[in-house]
């Protein structure tokens, strides 16, 4: 009997899986594998929130499979160690899994394709995790976009695939001798985290996805920029780590009404961004712009760690970095808010804040949290120009004019009147005391003054030009 393997990395449920499918339709045993990796784990920016939800959507793929008479088994280790030690033990040909594009998944999956075939085992990676490759939307040259807009173009002229059906699953191997770990609670591998991170799972996916379509979709276009309003999907952790498709997604959300068009943009984007790190790796590390590589980052210690504990004394960026730590998750306008101020008000290099949000997110993706500080700090690809900088307090009237997700997240503001809840170091003493409010005690003083910072942000940008 022929047996094969699924390996489960980013992909964490049954239906709509294309690795899945195959290796359920190619064998008449087998074996769904998850390797709790160890580099992964061990790295600086594997967060709590993220392990968290990952255990948890675990779990529940774990008893997707037992419901269907299968049975996943759990190990830890080297990928390229466990899976050609299963793969002997279970006699299996080949082993089936769903392409990741950051770089260190790359060179992981190339040891394990040399691995297995080293032990005459065959490797078959799929397409799974977008809905167009980093070689599907070229330019009419043949070359990757680096330009959102035509890209984007190019990406809707296309045809997307279809979701595929639930596979039929063949039988565990009743006789594979290697022994599966109970899965580990997140603090027993080192990420404690009590965030109220948002239920796990293939079926809350689905949940989440019909009540998105339901009741936000078709208000989308306006809604999703009002930072106390729940006008965004909240997807992005599911498709983080696969507890739904992006197949599926884009299915139930295509559409003409200007909320589908513009949310379908959205997924572009992340097609774009993960186009963008698979051609330009080093984009990981670096400013994407070669000019901009050389930026005299002021890098602030004290106003660093002001900004982690939401205590800058600009209410929409305390709010947002109070929500990120509460919960493991920030509406996207004001990851932009934040990611603005860090850079171009307190002059920080833009890598410090996106190993912070890598930490804290419990979506935190590679591809798009590089692609968005990138964007935010005008060092990456069809970034927003250097010298445009976001006003922290015009910005929280715009988004959040009635002040509900600054008095959410910053209840020391509570009572202050909404013609001051966004610039509160202009409260009358009167009004102040009425709300409770003393400035620089119960709520912070200013760490620097935007009016200030501005022009020292456009010298430091324009010294690169020079």
């Amino acid at each position: 009997m022929t047996t094969t393997i699924h390996w489960f990395r980013r992909d964490l449920r049954v239906r709509d899986n294309t690795a899945l499918t195959h290796a359920a339709a190619s064998g008449e045993r087998l074996v769904p594998v998850f390797v709790l990796d160890d580099e992964i784990l061990a790295r600086r920016d594997t967060g709590a929130a993220r392990v968290r939800f990952m255990i948890g959507c675990l779990e529940a793929l774990a008893k997707t499979l037992a419901a269907k008479g299968s049975r996943l088994l759990v190990v830890r280790g080297d990928p390229v160690e466990e899976l050609v030690r299963i793969a002997r033990a279970s006699g299996a040909t080949a082993v089936h899994w769903n392409k990741d594009y950051e770089p260190y998944a790359r060179a992981r999956d190339a040891r394990v394709s040399a691995a297995l075939a080293g032990a005459g085992i065959r490797a078959y990676p799929w397409k799974d995790q977008v809905l167009f490759e980093e070689s599907e939307i070229l330019t009419t040259q043949g070359r990757p976009f680096t330009i959102f807009t035509p890209y984007a173009r190019a990406w809707r002229a296309q045809r997307a695939p279809a979701p595929g059906a639930m596979p039929r699953l063949p039988p565990f191997p009743a006789t594979l001798d290697v022994t599966t770990l109970p899965l580990p609670d997140a603090a027993t591998l080192g990420f404690a985290s009590d965030a109220a991170i948002p239920e796990p799972g293939e079926a809350a996916a689905h949940m989440r996805l019909r009540s998105f379509v339901e009741d936000h979709l078709p208000d989308y276009a306006s809604q999703r920029d009002v930072c106390a309003r729940p006008g965004t999907s909240g997807l992005s952790p599911y498709l983080r780590f696969g507890a739904i498709s992006i197949r599926t997604v884009h299915a139930a959300t295509k559409g003409r009404s200007r909320g589908a068009q513009v949310f379908t943009t959205e997924l572009a984007w992340r097609d774009f961004y993960q186009q963008i790190l698979f051609h330009h790796p080093n984009a990981e590390r670096q400013a994407f712009k070669p000019a901009l590589r050389a930026l005299a980052w002021e890098n602030d210690r004290t106003l660093f760690a002001a900004w982690q504990r939401g205590e800058t004394g600009y209410p929409i960026v305390d709010a947002a970095m109070r929500q990120l730590r509460a919960t493991g998750w920030m509406h996207n306008r004001c990851r932009m808010i934040v990611a603005s101020f860090l850079t171009k008000d307190l002059l920080i290099d833009w890598r410090w804040g996106e190993r912070h949000f890598m930490r804290e997110l419990v979506d935190g993706d590679l591809a798009a949290n590089n692609g968005g500080w990138q964007w935010a700090a005008s060092t990456g690809t069809d970034a927003q120009p250097w010298f445009r900088i976001f006003n922290p307090t015009s910005q929280g009237e715009r988004f959040d004019p009635n002040g509900d997700y600054v008095r959410r997240w910053v209840p020391e503001l509570a009572r202050v009147p909404t013609r001051w809840i966004h610039q509160p170091w202009e409260l009358p003493d009167a009004e102040a005391t009425r709300a409770g409010v003393e400035r620089g005690r119960t709520y912070p003083a200013r760490v620097v003054l935007h009016e200030e910072r501005r022009p020292r942000a456009l010298a430091m940008y324009g010294a690169t030009r020079r």
